[in-house]
């Protein structure tokens, strides 16, 4: 098959691509290296022009009037640059319903391109979209993503870019968006509980691991643990940075002689992914209720991850053992729980073995983008 991949978030169509490249179709992933993460790209859309010193200068004047972000001139003119190369795929998918991050009339520009050329194509769903965000903000959750913002509105600031979602240009893009494709392909349990009775969804496909370039090794004891706190900024109060925060505070003072927490903020994926090779445990967020991709790479590597692990999430995988730590947006749970692992090291060392024989038996990459395959060839 001729598969285009258009977007990436966490190095999940990375991964996706090196999968299909195994069972010998040919792939093409086209977009934007996902901000400071600097994700490879076959066909970068970035817009390079607007990072430089003078027209950035212009590019964040223009924002600070219009809060528009004009480089999306540019992104525009690299993918009509570009466009011939997008054309007459077996399959194509996208990474969420805004795959470009320009504008909502930009994006439908854009897109209605793709769905003219491509009739097979598809949307993931594994990041913030409209139809997501009003299922969580609806439903009778105990928390989500937009937990921090719900409880104190003062914090809005720190959402603007999973709210923009929300308004009624998104809304005209995703009616546009999912008018347009096959179906809806939930990544974890997040998203898949939003989508479960939309009309396009399809079953739910884990995300794929390359669990070839993580190198697992056993996790080994001492005296002291090592605990990774990895932050982006962007994200803080979504992912519960605070919390978490002031949950290892406790701990240093708790165990003062065998704890040592690492915090790191923002790093370019490469960097990201080898500044935790010698931590224990990873500090990955508290709202959510499946892993997120840097939770499973991490479990790939054999650490023992905080991240979402929930009813489903369980009743799913039918778990005879523990593989990742339900991490809640509570400092008492989160101290409980981390304090149990510190001082029974031996359980530590085993999860991280759980980890890393779950990833590859439910996420290996080339098992997934088989998966993939045989979803986008059911609606043909």
């Amino acid at each position: 098959m001729r598969i285009l991949l258009v977007g990436e978030y966490s190095r999940f169509h990375n991964s996706l691509k090196e999968g299909l490249q195994l069972l010998q179709h040919d792939v093409t992933l086209i977009g934007r290296a996902d901000s400071f993460k600097n994700y490879p790209i076959d066909i970068s859309l970035e817009a390079t022009f607007f990072q430089k010193k003078i027209p950035n200068v212009f590019r964040q004047f223009f924002f600070r009037l219009t809060k528009v972000d004009i480089a999306f001139l540019e992104i525009a003119y690299r993918f009509y640059k570009h466009r011939h190369s997008f054309q007459h795929y077996d399959a194509v998918q996208l990474i969420n319903e805004f795959p470009f991050a320009t504008t909502p009339f930009v994006e439908r520009k854009l897109l209605a391109y793709i769905f003219k050329h491509n009739k097979n194509v598809f949307v993931s769903s594994c990041g913030d979209d409209f139809y997501y965000l009003n299922y969580i903000l609806h439903a009778k959750l105990p928390y989500h993503i937009l937990t921090p913002y719900v409880n104190n509105s003062a914090h809005k600031k720190h959402f603007k870019y999973s709210l923009q979602y929300l308004t009624k240009a998104h809304k005209k893009l995703h009616q546009f968006v999912i008018n347009n494709v096959q179906g809806v392909i939930p990544a974890n349990f997040d998203y898949e509980m939003a989508y479960t009775n939309h009309p396009k969804a399809l079953p739910l496909i884990p995300f794929p691991i390359n669990i070839d370039l993580l190198k697992f090794s056993p996790l080994t004891y001492d005296g002291k643990v090592l605990i990774f706190h990895g932050v982006n900024k962007v994200n803080y109060l979504k992912k519960g940075n605070d919390i978490i925060e002031k949950a290892l505070q406790i701990i240093e003072k708790k165990f003062p002689d065998c704890v040592e927490v690492k915090t790191a903020y923002s790093l370019p994926y490469k960097e990201y992914i080898k500044t935790y090779d010698k931590a224990h445990i990873i500090m990955d967020q508290l709202y959510g209720y499946d892993q997120g991709y840097n939770a499973l790479e991490a479990m790939a590597k054999g650490k023992v991850v905080f991240s979402g692990a929930e009813t489903a999430f369980q009743e799913f995988y039918k778990l005879p053992e523990t593989v990742v730590i339900n991490a809640t947006p509570n400092i008492d749970d989160l101290v409980e729980k981390l304090s149990f692992l510190i001082e029974n090291p031996e359980k530590m060392i085993q999860i991280g073995k759980n980890a890393r024989a779950f990833v590859e038996k439910f996420h290996h990459y080339q098992k997934v983008a088989k998966s993939y395959t045989e979803h986008w060839k059911s609606t043909e």
